[in-house]
């Protein structure tokens, strides 16, 4: 039984992380995945919240990610996210206004309220937050 797994995180404008960790916890679309070393392998597409993973010093870092999809291998944990943000990156106040603005737009909607794109926006926001949360 390995150790660790190589865990990769990658947006499509760059790679973001690429390090050995002992375990990963990563949202998937219906709920989180824990993955440890010599996982069965697996491929499932990616939810929006909070990635943690575990450091083979025993420290846990954590990063917000979105939409993508994640390959889970014996060996691997690859993250191909449409957005993500290490959590020391992430501007609380900016993330609070922007979940406060998708609440107020999803509590008083408009007629061209686009509502997908407001509950899209509050995941986002809600997902940078908990992320940003002191552990």
């Amino acid at each position: 039984m390995a150790a660790t797994l190589r865990l990769e995180v990658a947006t499509p404008e760059r790679l973001l992380l690429k390090e050995q960790v002992t375990e990963a916890q990563v949202p998937g679309l219906d709920g989180a995945l824990g993955i440890l070393p010599d996982h069965a392998a697996l491929l499932s597409e990616l939810g929006c919240g909070p990635l943690s993973y575990k450091l083979e010093n025993g420290q846990t870092k954590t990063m917000a990610v979105c939409g993508g999809c994640v390959e889970v291998g014996p060996e691997m944990v690859r993250v191909l996210a449409m957005r993500a943000e290490a959590s020391t990156d992430i501007d609380v106040k900016r993330a609070e206004a922007a979940l406060q603005r998708a609440n107020e737009r999803l509590l008083h909607p408009t007629a061209e309220l686009d509502v997908a794109r407001a509950l899209n926006a509050a995941k986002r926001a809600q997902a940078r937050l908990d992320a940003a949360k002191p552990h």
